[in-house]
């Protein structure tokens, strides 16, 4: 969905020459992929490791994103804060990232400083002195990170709460930055296993794009990572979510200016998909809702009979396991949460009585694909789509395949999987309901939910 939020111009396009991936594999088990762009002298170097938070379980929720910004806190080598002042130093720019499915480092530097990345990345890869006066520091900087964005956000609570209650089973009902007692209890102990178990060469893929030499590259990734040893990560239980067999809702009430609505489908994502079209047919469905100002929920419900102040719908078929696929909003003025509802679910029935017109078909697939195009202009996003599809288990070729796939897509599919998975039963409704903003019920108070 992430490509469907882009807006794009209609018309004809050239998609950039892109040049092919080099694989290699260390022999201690890493993967390096490497693509060429030498359209300025700069490189950038991603290393993304197969953990986040779906990996984690309960009592140590967040240990994934805590750990990383442990990983600026300093090693034997390089004391705290170093890395980032090497970076800079040199020119460069770096940071990092935690989702649910992965934990990713990276840095852009003129292209004749990548042995500096690769020195600064093999050391920490095992080498974390890991002190417990910086672990007590940042810890509570994670937990007022997460007052701010979470706790003082009604939405953000909200989708938190939501999650919870649309995942019985999978890991995906654990917010990615951890549940506030987790975090209160995290010990140093705790992240130091977690980072034992977790950074090593095999567990990690390299991804580098820029203005380079494949076997350069490679022969620098042999000489900085090919001596770490390897390191056998724990077995994950599968954690399947199970069927949903009636609707559930959940009630959030907190000081907030505005009510907000989501609404939930369990759906399946390209690698766990028995039939690869759907994925496909999923993400196009999102783009025939909200793909672009011009897709039926901003134009019919938005500018067309006014009851949203603003609608979305998502999907992201690169999980790692069975995902949701989302509509959300907020009613305009005049409008309630209840007649926001009804006509997100007009649009539902519509997808799944109605095919969609050939002609809406191909401005969506000329949108979808052109958002995938223009995204590839950039070489971070490039190494970015690699180091998801290659920690996720697609493998780096499905996206030259994406294009293709899209474009294969017919109103027969859409309307097939909105059948099968738009369903009552397989669905789950959060509601926020504002409570006035100088309220006594702080945010930071558990807010009451209702469930049914």
């Amino acid at each position: 969905m992430r490509r469907l939020l882009m807006l794009f111009m209609l018309g004809a396009f050239v998609a950039p020459a892109l040049a092919q991936v080099h694989e290699y594999n260390l022999d201690n088990g890493m993967k390096l992929l490497v693509r060429e762009d030498h359209r300025a002298p700069v490189v950038v170097s991603q290393i993304w490791y197969k953990v986040g938070a779906s990996y984690e379980h309960n009592g140590i929720t967040g240990v994934s994103h805590l750990l990383e910004h442990m990983m600026f806190k300093g090693t034997e080598k390089h004391g705290p804060g170093e890395f980032s002042r090497i970076i800079a130093e040199n020119g460069g720019r770096e940071n990092a990232f935690t989702s649910k499915d992965f934990t990713a480092y990276f840095q852009q530097l003129e292209k004749s400083r990548l042995a500096v990345s690769f020195e600064l990345e093999a050391d920490r890869m095992r080498n974390l002195t890991l002190p417990k006066e910086e672990f007590d520091k940042e810890r509570q900087v994670v937990i007022e990170e997460r007052k701010l964005r979470t706790e003082d956000n009604p939405r953000a609570l909200t989708y938190e709460q939501y999650n919870a209650a649309a995942f019985m089973t999978s890991p995906y009902r654990h917010p990615t930055i951890g549940w506030m007692n987790d975090l209160e209890n995290l010990a140093v102990a705790d992240l130091r296993q977690w980072y034992r178990h977790w950074y090593a060469p095999n567990n990690a893929t390299l991804v580098v794009v820029g203005d380079v030499e494949p076997d350069r590259v490679h022969a620098l990734a042999k000489q900085h990572f090919g001596q770490i040893p390897t390191v056998e990560p724990p077995a994950i239980k599968p954690r399947v979510e199970p069927t949903q067999n009636g609707e559930r809702r959940i009630t959030v009430r907190v000081p907030a200016e505005l009510p907000y609505l989501m609404l939930g489908y369990h759906v399946p994502v390209l690698n766990k998909v028995e039939a690869e079209w759907e994925a496909y047919a999923l993400e196009v469905m999102a783009g025939v809702l909200s793909g672009s100002r011009s897709a039926r929920l901003p134009s019919k419900l938005v500018r067309g009979q006014q009851i949203a102040a603003g609608a979305d719908a998502g999907y992201d078929l690169y999980a790692r396991q069975g995902q949701l696929f989302q509509l959300s909003g907020t009613p305009a003025r005049d409008h309630d949460i209840e007649s926001l509802e009804q006509a997100l679910l007009a649009e539902i029935e519509t997808l799944k009585n109605e095919l969609v017109s050939e002609g809406e078909l191909d401005r969506i697939k000329a949108q979808v694909v052109a958002s995938d195009v223009y995204e590839k202009d950039s070489m971070f996003y490039q190494a970015m789509q690699m180091g998801i599809l290659e920690t996720v288990g697609l493998g780096w070729q499905t996206m030259e395949q994406y294009r293709e796939k899209i474009n294969a897509v017919t109103p027969e599919q859409i309307r097939k999987v909105a059948r099968k998975y738009l369903r009552a039963d397989n669905r789950t409704v959060a509601v926020l309901e504002p409570l006035p903003l100088n309220s006594s019920l702080s945010a930071a108070t558990p807010p009451p939910t209702r469930s049914h």
